[in-house]
């Protein structure tokens, strides 16, 4: 494993910005930003972008206390539209952009170990953190990107076997936690993106509203040359998607509605429409069939 760098802290103001996304999120912010300035010993610059919460007038306040940037975007753009606006208009000093969830709280010098990442890896799109559940175990956040084969295995056994190799192979679980690699795609949960790979590709593709664009950015990174990179000497906490949880059904179906959008995209000549549709059938099927169980991850 290469030697761990130490950037001087005192440049993270300059070369990176933290965009965080809020809806109705603010009871996880406050300790989301205090977290934050706890980890690093400088002041950051943090841009919270809202997709008009019902609590946005909590959201500016906690904003205002930790001196963060909100970006009120006066409707729902989803996760990738959000953060393709905060970013939109960055200061040219930032070269490295965190993507976090706000129910996220950082370990000492988080943000730190990421950026080195990044700078060991001039190839590296995207670095990813360690996360950690809580219950202190490792969530699989470096995983392959879903071929149809993991895919359709991941899909049809990881509830009623969780050990099958489709499912160990896709989520990377066999892999040492501990050791720094290359993944196929990271959680979108937290990631410290290049800002010229991330504007190379148009930031996020929007048409995802929610889930899947971490898989797409990964998967466009790797078509333009990029690597995504995981480093676990960076560490966070993760508690888990708390804005999302009110509406499990609702959520589930989002899901597979987002894994068809990204196979039919990675699947996209006219010769696979057969495919398509039988993978639109089978995710349909599924998503029927977990909404009517005790919906999970």
């Amino acid at each position: 494993m290469i030697a761990p760098s130490s950037p001087d802290s005192s440049g993270l103001y300059d070369r990176v910005a933290i965009v965080t996304v809020t809806y109705n999120s603010a009871e996880q912010l406050d300790e989301f930003l205090g977290s934050l300035e706890a980890s690093e010993p400088t002041h950051q610059q943090v841009y919270v972008a809202d997709n008009n919460s019902s609590d946005i007038d909590r959201v500016r306040d906690i904003a205002r206390a930790h001196d963060a940037t909100l970006v009120p975007l006066g409707t729902n753009k989803g996760y990738g539209g959000a953060v393709n606006s905060a970013t939109s208009a960055l200061p040219s000093s930032v070269d490295a952009i965190l993507v976090v969830n706000p129910d996220v709280t950082f370990h000492d010098g988080a943000v730190r170990e990421l950026l080195a990442g990044l700078d060991r890896h001039p190839t590296a799109g995207a670095v990813g953190p360690r996360v950690l559940e809580a219950d202190g175990s490792t969530y699989p956040s470096a995983r392959e990107l879903p071929s149809l084969r993991t895919g359709v295995g991941h899909a049809l056994f990881s509830r009623v076997w969780p050990a099958n190799p489709w499912t160990m192979r896709y989520r990377a679980e066999s892999d040492d936690a501990s050791r720094e690699r290359a993944a196929g795609w990271l959680s979108g949960s937290c990631m410290l993106v290049r800002r010229t790979a991330f504007e190379q590709l148009g930031g996020f593709d929007e048409s995802y509203f929610m889930y899947f664009e971490d898989v797409d950015l990964g998967y466009r990174l790797r078509k333009h040359g990029w690597d995504s990179v995981y480093v676990p000497r960076a560490v966070v906490n993760h508690s888990g998607a708390h804005s999302t949880s009110r509406d499990s059904a609702r959520m589930v179906r989002a899901h597979h509605a987002s894994a068809y959008h990204f196979l039919s995209k990675k699947y996209s000549g006219w010769y696979l429409a057969p495919l398509r549709w039988a993978i639109g059938i089978g995710l349909s099927v599924r998503s029927t069939w977990l909404t009517h169980r005790e919906p999970g991850r």
